[in-house]
């Protein structure tokens, strides 16, 4: 189907029209219920994946065998692949979502005028939250245990390799919150792989409140470019370790090995490693030997090449690339100060790490680096809503309007003022 007929067919806008209405109505509902009926909804989804895993694990079985048979990288097969942990984990997400104070009615200040009005600032939820994501099925989860504890409805639009995982994860969730009486349009899948789907949902303006993209680069700007609705994005991790002159070499290794190898098809994974000149010669053999032990092909700078003759010379669009593989860089820097320019120009604002021993380092990082995430002596890897106590995240976000970084509940919320009066009018 070419796009100029996508845009037009009117099968695919009634049914995204349906979607949004029935999202807006849902979203009205949910923003009244009180937190311990949406607590044990969430808390329902989770038991019930659990105990429904056989059938996610079927489901996502078939998505599995479809990506092999069509060659997909095997990053990316894993992203999309289900286990009994990785299962596990979300029930845990959703849990720990379940377990955080609800920022649905919080007043985040209030204060009182010279003629006696009392103005302050209640938190409330967005409103239907369109989710457009590739590849991980766990977002499903995620995303719609975010949006119902934040009093939000959630329209999910996953990629066509975990379609079949995505629906069942769907169908469990719905029939949790209908068991606990709660509005089952608060979350939807779309039930479609066309493009056009994405093009038709982009137009809902008067229906969705905001657009989270979870993906590759392309799948990013093409929301961003087509979107009427605003996005809340970012559009890589080009994510750093820069191991300080001072550094404990074992940690440093540790940490660059794990933020490299552990999952290299994450967007908080790193790409490159920049090294201290001052402990380069001590440092890059063992890490450059570990490195290659694990599977992990090197592109380096000279430096780098006259201290390991066994590493790719690196060239300039490599220190721009976002690999999502058992790729990465690295550079030999002469001072913190030139780890925080290549950063600023080759890094995409999502997650950094110094390692060092140094305190004045360590603060001089913290205070230079503009990323949404900084980290001390602890692998990019962290860089995840669950594991910085958010639950789960929704996404991450490297613009500063109207969230930074990981996303949890309370990024889903924005304020009100509320005013109370005795009478006054404005004179």
């Amino acid at each position: 189907m070419s796009e100029t007929k996508a845009k037009i067919d009117p099968r695919m806008t009634a049914l995204l029209r349906d979607i949004g209405e029935k999202s807006r109505a849902s979203a009205r509902e949910l923003a009244k219920v009180r937190p311990e009926l949406k607590d044990r909804a969430l808390l329902k989804m989770a038991d019930d994946l659990v105990k429904k895993a056989d059938f996610l694990l079927s489901e996502n079985r078939k998505d599995i065998e479809e990506a092999e048979n069509k060659g997909l990288q095997d990053s990316l097969i894993d992203r999309l692949t289900l286990t009994p942990e990785r299962i596990e984990k979300i029930a845990l997400g959703l849990r720990q979502v379940a377990s955080l104070t609800d920022p649905v009615g919080e007043i985040v200040r209030m204060w009182t005028r010279p003629n006696g009005l009392r103005v302050g600032k209640m938190r409330i939820p967005l409103g239907v939250i369109g989710i457009i994501y590739e590849s991980r099925p766990n977002v499903t989860a995620d995303a719609a245990g975010l949006c119902i504890k934040s009093g939000n409805a959630v329209i999910l639009r996953g990629g066509s390799e975990t379609l079949r995982s995505n629906l069942a994860i769907g169908e469990l969730l719905r029939d949790a919150l209908r068991q606990c009486g709660l509005p089952q349009g608060a979350i939807q899948i779309i039930p479609v792989t066309e493009r056009s789907a994405v093009l038709e949902m982009l137009k809902l303006d008067e229906l969705i409140d905001l657009i989270i993209p979870r993906g590759g680069e392309g799948l990013i700007r093409f929301v961003t470019e087509n979107s009427s609705i605003p996005v809340l994005k970012h559009y890589k991790g080009v994510c750093h370790v820069f191991v300080d002159e001072s550094a404990d070499l074992d940690m440093a290794e540790s940490i660059s090995i794990n933020a490299k190898v552990q999952r290299p098809g994450v967007c908080n994974s790193m790409e490159t490693m920049l090294v201290h000149e001052g402990i380069a010669r001590d440092f890059l053999p063992r890490a450059v030997k570990a490195f290659t032990d694990k599977g992990v092909r090197i592109k380096g700078c000279a430096k780098t090449r006259e201290i390991a003759p066994e590493v790719e010379e690196a060239t300039e669009n490599d220190w721009y690339e976002e690999y999502l593989d058992l790729i990465m860089n690295v550079k030999v820097v002469e001072s913190l100060e030139k780890a925080v320019e290549h950063i600023e120009k080759y890094g995409s604002m999502h997650t950094e790490t110094i390692v060092t021993e140094n305190y004045k380092s360590s603060q001089d990082f913290i205070n230079s680096v503009g990323s949404s995430t900084v980290m001390v002596n602890a692998s990019t890897r962290f860089s995840d809503g669950f594991e910085l106590g958010l639950g789960a995240e929704i996404g991450i976000s490297t613009t500063k309007l109207h969230a930074f970084g990981p996303m949890g509940a309370q990024e889903l919320t924005t304020t009100k003022f509320i005013v109370f009066g005795e009478g006054q009018i404005r004179q």
